[in-house]
């Protein structure tokens, strides 16, 4: 999961303990959760968008996906005008603090030959969640330590 640590970083989540995970505006990535995960699935915290992404710990999965109350709030940027309350078009899930990592930055995944097929680090990935392959999971529980 890829957050802009200016909006939520492992330091916020840490501090929280718990955060949901608001404002995904993209089906395919409201379908991973929606669809995919699962209470207590691991979570790799991306850091993006910042001078060093990559890695910055890791959470877990806290809530089953329920519908994400910013889509509602006009004074949210995350607002849909289209979204009804009846047929929410937009979920999100809680995300509980498990650990910090060191960071483990993009360029040192790409350089990883373990991780060349995983999905957030192929061209054009810009989705905010992506699934993690149990094989990958276990390599970067091994190279995160």
């Amino acid at each position: 999961m890829k957050s802009e640590p200016d909006e939520a970083s492992i330091d916020h989540l840490q501090a929280a303990g718990t955060l949901a995970w608001t404002g995904v505006r993209n089906y395919q990535a409201r379908n991973f959760m929606r669809d995919a995960m699962q209470v207590g699935d691991g979570v790799l915290f991306y850091h993006s968008s910042c001078p060093e992404p990559g890695i910055a710990g890791l959470a877990e999965v806290r809530s089953a996906a329920y519908p994400d109350a910013t889509q509602f709030d006009p004074t949210s940027p995350y607002f849909d005008p289209k979204s009804v309350r009846e047929t929410p078009r937009w979920l999100h899930v809680d995300v509980g603090f498990v650990r910090k990592t060191r960071l483990l930055s993009l360029a040192e995944m790409k350089r990883d030959p373990a991780l060349s097929t995983m999905r957030t680090l192929q061209p054009g990935n810009r989705l905010s969640i992506t699934p993690v392959t149990p094989g990958e999971w276990a390599h970067l529980l091994k190279v995160l330590g």
